[in-house]
């Protein structure tokens, strides 16, 4: 606003009157028309404690060394200190580190591949069984028995199933083993998802002993296991299906 009436008045009155009829300051103005140069920033001297090439060399090569490699700067100052060493201070390890461009983690971090998507392909009967646990409700509420049911996947037959009162690795590694003799052909591959009974250590030192290649499902995927799921969800959506069983034998029935 006083510039736009700065500049109304001030070719008819003149710079100095002006300034004093819109009230601004002649030395602004003239600030503003020729404003003085900035210095160039002088360079900011080296402290006199400040390290040198070498001894920053000295000070990366102590961070790295295997003792040291996985705690931070400022444990490595701690235990150095303890043992009558001074390098330098605390702030100045982390700006080497820095400037060596270690500054993240610097503990070994696990690395986890990404898990490849299960391919059950069969040609053939008795090639790719898949397998599955689902819970069927007892008579009272919080009663449930677990059925067990392998399945080939190329007919989509039933080679083995049981029905128990509860979910162990030992009846797991028993079915499976009593549905290959009774088969009497080895599959070549054995899918399941990662319940605590797929991939138990009796049940994954069957399928080594077997000679068989064990399949997984992904983490948290539902749906690499879909002709176990498929089955179940045929099972319990059918007409005759029961609210719930009334015993165990029921339920193998």
């Amino acid at each position: 606003m006083i510039d736009e009436a700065f500049t109304g008045v001030q070719g008819q009155l003149g710079t100095a009157a002006a300034c004093r009829m819109t009230g601004r300051s002649r030395a602004t103005h003239y600030r503003r028309i020729n404003p003085r140069p900035r210095p160039a920033p002088s360079p900011r001297p080296a402290p006199a404690s400040a390290l040198s090439p070498a001894e920053r060399a000295e000070v990366l090569a102590l961070l790295n060394r295997l003792e040291y490699a996985d705690l931070p700067p400022a444990q490595v100052w701690a235990r150095e200190l303890d043992a009558g060493n001074y390098w330098c201070s605390e702030r100045t390890m982390y700006r080497i580190l820095s400037a060596a461009g270690q500054n993240g983690e610097r503990r070994r971090q696990a690395t986890h591949p990404a898990k490849k998507i299960p391919e059950l392909v069969a040609t053939g009967p008795s090639q790719v069984f898949t397998w599955d646990i689902t819970k069927l409700p007892g008579p009272d509420k919080g009663i449930w028995y677990h059925a067990y049911v392998i399945i080939d996947i190329f007919s989509r037959y039933i080679v083995g199933h049981t029905v128990e009162r509860a979910e162990t690795a030992e009846r797991a590694e028993e079915l499976i083993r009593e549905t290959i003799e009774r088969n009497g052909i080895v599959p070549e591959t054995v899918h399941a998802d990662r319940g605590t009974s797929m991939t138990s250590k009796k049940v994954s030192q069957l399928l080594i002993d077997l000679g068989i290649t064990r399949s997984h499902s992904r983490p948290r995927v539902s749906n690499d296991n879909p002709y176990s799921e498929s089955q179940f969800r045929t099972t319990k959506y059918a007409a005759d299906y029961p609210e719930r069983f009334d015993s165990l034998a029921h339920a193998r029935e």
